[in-house]
C-alpha cells in the first residue's frame, strides 16, 4: 500500500504561481514513477506532468509545457508540481498518483495505481 497526501492548492490570481507537494508513505518511494493529473468539473482526469525515479524522464502535457515543472525528492517521498504563469484554465482539482508497475511515467492515468485525495487549484482571472 501507498498513501498520497497532497498539500499546496489556493486561490491565485491569473499569472501567479503555487507549488504542490505531495508526500507518500507506505512503501519505499525511489522505486516507482509519481505523475500529477487534474480534473475540471465536467471533464475527464489528465496529465499534468509525470517523473521517473531517477527525475531523468519526465513528460507533460502541451498545455503546461514551459510553465510547470514536476521534480521529486526521494530522501523526503515528495513529489512536487512548480506552477509558473497560471491561467484561468489550470482551475481543476489536481491529483498526486503513484505508478508502481514500473519506473516509466506514463501519460495515461489507468496505469497509476495509487492515489491523493486531490487538491483544488483555482485561477481567478
Amino acid at each position: 500500500q501507498v498513501q498520497l497526501v497532497e498539500s499546496g492548492g489556493g486561490l491565485v490570481q491569473a499569472g501567479g504561481s503555487l507549488r504542490l507537494s505531495c508526500t507518500a508513505s507506505g512503501r519505499t518511494f525511489g522505486s516507482f514513477a509519481m505523475g500529477w493529473f487534474r480534473q475540471a468539473p465536467g471533464k475527464e482526469r489528465d496529465l499534468v506532468a509525470a517523473i521517473g525515479w531517477s527525475s531523468s524522464i519526465t513528460n507533460y502535457a502541451d498545455s503546461v509545457k514551459g510553465r510547470f515543472t514536476i521534480s521529486r525528492d526521494n530522501a523526503e517521498n515528495t513529489v512536487y508540481l512548480q506552477m509558473n504563469s497560471l491561467k484561468p484554465e489550470d482551475t481543476a482539482v489536481y491529483y498526486c498518483a503513484a505508478k508502481v508497475s514500473s519506473d516509466y511515467p506514463s501519460r495515461t492515468s489507468g496505469f497509476y495505481k495509487y492515489w491523493g485525495q486531490g487538491t483544488q487549484v483555482t485561477v481567478s482571472s
